[in-house]
């Protein structure tokens, strides 16, 4: 899942309006942030299976420490506590914050094949509902996802200028393009290409943060 990470951390702005658009892309992101740190330092593992699901050849072969849902948890209590212990906010947006992290194994297990890891450990158990084996169901979920998300972002929040205005739309029209890409594109040549390729998210993290300077919230 991609837009469907997203439409997460843009439906929560609602919930934590104090919170940046950019730091919710984060949790929202952790563990597709972290992982190709991880496949690049060596620790975790893919693979590139043309044909693998109708939506992705990468065959995700070790990756416990971003997505298993073990780790999902320890990374969402330790990024809500330390939201909260940098910003010295309500231990209620540290929460929301938390289940914006696990969000993301959640969607995850939905989508992927059996190779989601329940642990760390070597043998995990490993599940996954399939849902990439779908190309229309895929696309379906993610962009009704997204479509929510995109709306109760804009509810939450208002432009203050132009930027504010053409930067959210502008975001959201490159997210598409990239999602599409990566639906109908050419397999990356290699999963270490792949992850190398995966570390450009920081730069649409950015974005958020930048979007997020040019609107102002909207009072509920």
């Amino acid at each position: 899942m991609f837009v469907g990470h997203f439409a997460v951390a843009f439906g929560a702005k609602r919930a934590v309006p104090a919170v940046s658009l950019g730091t919710l892309f984060v949790a929202g992101q952790l563990a597709d942030l972290i992982w190709p740190v991880l496949v690049i330092a060596g620790v975790e593992r893919v693979a590139v299976q043309p044909g693998l699901t109708k939506v992705t050849p990468l065959d995700f072969v070790y990756y416990p420490f971003s997505h298993s849902l073990v780790a999902a948890a320890a990374w969402a209590l330790l990024f809500g506590a330390a939201y909260m212990g940098l910003g010295k906010a309500k231990v209620r947006t540290g929460a929301v914050l938390a289940i914006v992290v696990v969000s993301h194994w959640i969607l995850d297990a939905l989508t992927h094949r059996a190779d989601m890891p329940l642990t760390v450990a070597a043998d995990s158990n490993r599940v996954g509902l399939g849902l990439w084996y779908s190309l229309a169901g895929t696309i379906a979920v993610e962009m009704l996802l997204f479509a929510a998300g995109i709306w109760l972002y804009a509810r939450a929040t208002r432009a203050v200028d132009r930027t504010g205005r053409l930067a959210l739309w502008g975001l959201v029209g490159l997210l598409v393009v990239i999602y599409l890409a990566n639906l109908f594109g050419p397999p990356p040549p290699s999963g270490m290409a792949a992850a190398w390729s995966a570390l450009a998210m920081w730069l649409l993290v950015a974005w958020g943060y930048w979007v997020d300077r040019h609107r102002a919230v909207v009072p509920v």
